[in-house]
């Protein structure tokens, strides 16, 4: 097999057209398929465009996540109402988490937000992502936790405010009794923060269930070590490049 070329890295302040923010999000909904995050035709990834106001891409209600593509992906307004002709029905009160989000932080372009076992699992428990292993330290200090209240409404603003309050500013929330949820600069960084939640969660949940007396680093060990993971503007963009090429092997139509 012949090697790609060395990608050259980004511009982090590089603004992508509309068409490859289009791609970058439905490559994102076929791997999330793809690896098992996905709950049915539920829980929405979402991309603010470039332009005037607060526009989004998001995915249509009733597709399944394998099914996106670039040109089926809706774009939607503060309120997720559909701004564009579209077959598909949207749905706005599974938009109410992310317009919350994308309206208060300028730099979550991207968020995600999954009901998966092993994330739900760990949003049921209090003590949220233990630092048992080096990829669960990188998240000490950059998860928050937003307290369960029921099932997010478009009508209830309280909570709206209430989310973007506790998530601060970190790129990772922990739903209590519901999910997970990240945000990124580009869908790059944000999958990359989901997919290593995710890994947390997972490698929590199988240590617990081994029965065995959990082993943590000293505190001092965990603030040294998570001080070595860096947030800059392009993190995750290297193995999104990797997985891109995956996809343009095996699922090209995504682009369509």
């Amino acid at each position: 097999m012949t090697l790609p070329a060395p990608p050259v890295k980004p511009d982090p302040d590089y603004e992508s057209t509309e068409q490859e923010l289009r791609e970058d999000l439905a490559a994102a909904y076929r791997l999330f398929a793809l690896y098992g995050m996905t709950d049915l035709v539920y829980t929405h990834l979402s991309m603010r465009i470039p332009g005037e106001g607060h526009r989004f891409l998001v995915n249509p209600y009733g597709l399944l996540f394998e099914e996106i593509t670039a040109s089926s992906l809706v774009v939607v307004d503060a309120e997720g109402k559909a701004v564009q002709e579209t077959n598909w029905p949207v749905n706005p009160a599974g938009f109410v988490i992310h317009s919350a989000v994308h309206t208060a932080r300028d730099n979550a372009r991207c968020v995600m937000h999954t009901h998966t076992i092993a994330g739900m699992a760990v949003a049921a428990q209090e003590g949220g992502i233990l630092p048992l292993n080096q990829i669960s330290i990188g998240f000490h200090g950059r998860v928050a936790i937003h307290e369960y209240e029921g099932v997010a409404a478009d009508d209830n603003l309280s909570e709206r405010q209430r989310i973007v309050r506790d998530l601060a500013a970190k790129p990772c929330l922990i739903l209590r009794n519901h999910g997970l949820l990240t945000v990124g600069w580009t869908v790059a960084e944000a999958f990359y923060w989901m997919w290593y939640l995710e890994q947390a969660c997972r490698i929590q949940l199988a240590a617990q269930a081994s029965g065995a007396k959990l082993s943590l680093p000293p505190r001092e060990v965990v603030e040294r070590t998570v001080a070595q993971f860096t947030t800059e503007k392009t993190k995750g963009w290297l193995p999104w490049q990797a997985l891109r090429r995956k996809l343009d092997r095996e699922q090209p139509d995504y682009r369509a």
